[in-house]
């Protein structure tokens, strides 16, 4: 389905963010507390307060819309077009701010998960979420607080501590393509423990001869209140899942098989020594496994039988402290130390180590009672390439303290090159040690207006980032290496809104603009589409009955041909869901959910197929 030209997309977007505020300046709704966010400082911040923008999504909207996938989140938030190669399970991609797919961090439980060397694209295709995560998402260069990676954003998703009287519940789910998903969750609170778990199941057929996809997930969150000082905790998150892979449509192979397992534990402790002070200290250790196998025959080309094992191991030291003792200042400073570990078996043959220690330092001031700045350092020193110092500064002003807010930031921000990079090995390949991390510098400017009540927000940003020594492929060498070589910039304008009223609605819209340009081949970035834009709403009609409606487009994309290899303009699309629940009596839901509404023949990765019209039912037993 062709979507609408791009004023016609421009005047949908502002006719929907219309109809928000209407409906929240005609609503009379008690006013909600406050949203604080703690990726943009570390520390937690009323939203109304941080010159980062940024979107929070709570676990209790993502159950009311029935978003479940890891991938799901990235539909409600300005400036994060996800890519998905295909149908469920298969790898996904973020293109935070038009950066490049590996630019993006992600945050599990206070941990990173991907780094130069380790993938997050299968996790963040099959993945589930735990029952009780909430996600953030921080936009613009974030080096500053959480190391390479950062220079897109930071997603940081993390289980909440258990509360309150203890309950559990056990769902069921089927539908088309052959889906079943089965759930379990418990959490609550008793004396000085606390305690969070959810665990999920499934399968799917899919569309496509040997695409099944078989998922386990497991989030489990402990704490301890062992003084009025001191709180200890836990976490451990685990993803298991299988798929078969029968890359793009013109290969369909029918035996090869992708396998990954994905561990991340933590343990932590919070201390508060002094009126002023706060310390958090958090020990991780990530263990992933990813297996490739490829059985002949193996199209298009006949190459031999073959599997590629990745292994990857990170452990993690992270401590920071907060000091709030000096009048108009918090100080936030920390350090953190990983040691990683990564074989590969197939092209370029690694098996190598490195050890990152990092310091850090920023500072929270309010010089007038509505003014909130922010500064920061940071130095990453690794063992393999040396030292990256990033920088970081941020704005916000409440001209009346209450109504709109104006907000900047600046960073710079880096990428790591990866083991392949620096040390890869192959007949016709060799890594380049003297390589640079690639470099990011950026900044944004936005306005936040506040609905009177506290009934929603209304946002528009415009950000601008440019990248240097960006790490491409050298073929005019024999054997073929990599260097710093390429220039980009992405700029553009992210509006959105969003409004709660009453707990009976909850909307979001959200609208993108994006240019991205490689300055160095005068090209486009490809899959980065101009035009982005998202709405859903969910409503409560009474009587145990919600209902609620998404849509989604996508338009001006370029893509490689999946036959020809060219670069092509690729198609655009629209994809809309529809999704209802009914909670018979205080144990017992059922709910219905149609994926795809309106059957969309599409790819967002070119040659490979999006799953057509999907339509699922299941049922939760709360006790």
């Amino acid at each position: 389905m062709k979507i609408p030209s791009s004023a016609r997309l421009t005047r949908l977007a502002s006719y929907l963010t219309g109809s928000l505020v209407a409906l929240a300046l005609r609503a009379q709704t008690p006013a909600t507390l406050d949203t604080y966010v703690v990726a943009a400082t570390r520390t937690p911040q009323p939203a109304a307060q941080i010159g980062t923008a940024t979107d929070v999504l709570t676990s209790d909207e993502l159950s009311h819309r029935q978003i479940t996938l890891l991938s799901g989140i990235f539909g409600f938030a300005t400036g994060t077009p996800v890519t998905p190669s295909g149908a469920t399970g298969e790898v996904a991609s973020v293109f935070l701010r038009g950066s490049n797919s590996n630019q993006t961090l992600f945050l599990m439980d206070g941990i990173r998960l991907n780094d130069a060397n380790t993938d997050y694209q299968v996790f963040l295709g099959g993945a589930t979420l735990g029952a009780t995560d909430r996600v953030e998402i921080a936009h613009g260069p974030q080096s500053t607080l959480y190391g390479g990676e950062a220079i897109g954003g930071v997603v940081s998703i993390s289980a909440q501590r258990g509360r309150g009287a203890p309950t559990a519940s056990l769902s069921a789910e089927g539908g088309s393509f052959g889906t079943v998903n089965g759930a379990v969750a418990a959490q609550g609170a008793s004396g000085e423990w606390g305690y969070a778990l959810s665990a999920d199941t499934g399968r799917t057929a899919n569309a496509r001869t040997n695409n099944d996809f078989t998922h386990t997930n497991a989030v489990l969150r402990l704490d301890r209140t062992v003084g009025t000082n001191l709180s200890v905790g836990g976490t451990l998150r685990w993803y298991h899942g299988v798929t078969g892979e029968p890359g793009d449509r013109y290969t369909n192979d029918v035996n090869n098989t992708n396998r990954e397992g994905n561990v991340l534990a933590t343990v932590f402790a919070e201390l508060t020594p002094g009126e002023h002070w706060f310390s958090r200290v958090t020990i991780g250790d990530q263990e992933r496994r990813f297996e490739s196998d490829s059985p002949a025959p193996n199209p298009p080309y006949g190459s031999p039988s073959a599997t590629n094992t990745v292994k990857n191991h990170r452990a993690v030291l992270d401590w920071q402290t907060t000091f709030s003792g000096i009048e108009q200042h918090r100080i936030t400073a920390g350090l953190t130390g990983e040691q990683t570990h990564t074989r590969n078996d197939g092209f370029g043959q690694i098996d190598q180590r490195q050890s990152l220690l990092a310091v850090f330092v920023q500072d929270e001031f309010t010089p007038r009672p509505n003014v909130f700045l922010t500064a920061g350092l940071r130095s990453d020193d690794f063992d393999t390439f040396g030292r990256a110092t990033t920088g970081r500064a941020t704005a916000a002003w409440l001209p009346d303290g209450k109504t709109f807010k104006l907000r900047a930031s600046y960073g710079t921000s880096f990428r790591s090159p990866s083991f392949l990079d620096l040390y890869g090995r192959d007949t016709y390949y060799v890594g380049n040690p003297n390589l640079r991390p690639e470099k990011a510098r950026g900044w944004d400017a936005g306005v936040d207006w506040y609905l009177p009540e506290k009934r929603g927000t209304l946002s528009a940003t415009w950000f601008e980032t440019d990248f240097t020594d960006l790490i491409v492929y050298d073929f005019a060498v024999f054997p073929s290496t990599v260097v710093n070589a390429d220039r980009a910039r992405t700029r553009g304008l992210e509006l959105s809104a969003q409004t709660t009223l009453g707990g009976a609605l909850e909307a979001r819209v959200a609208y993108t603009y994006l240019q991205a340009d490689n300055l160095t081949s005068q090209t486009r970035l490809l899959r980065r589409p101009r035009h982005a834009f998202s709405a859903d709403a969910w409503h409560d009609f009474g009587h145990g009955v919600t209902a609620g409606a998404g849509v989604a487009f996508a338009a001006g994309r370029q893509d490689v041909d999946a036959l020809t290899f060219a670069t092509i303009d690729a198609e655009d699309y629209t994809v809309a869901r529809l999704y209802a629940a009914w909670q018979v009596n205080s144990r017992l839901t059922f709910k219905v959910r149609f994926e795809n509404l309106l059957n969309e023949k599409y790819e967002a990765v070119n040659g490979y197929p999006a799953l057509g019209f999907g339509a699922f039912a299941g049922a939760e037993w709360k006790f």
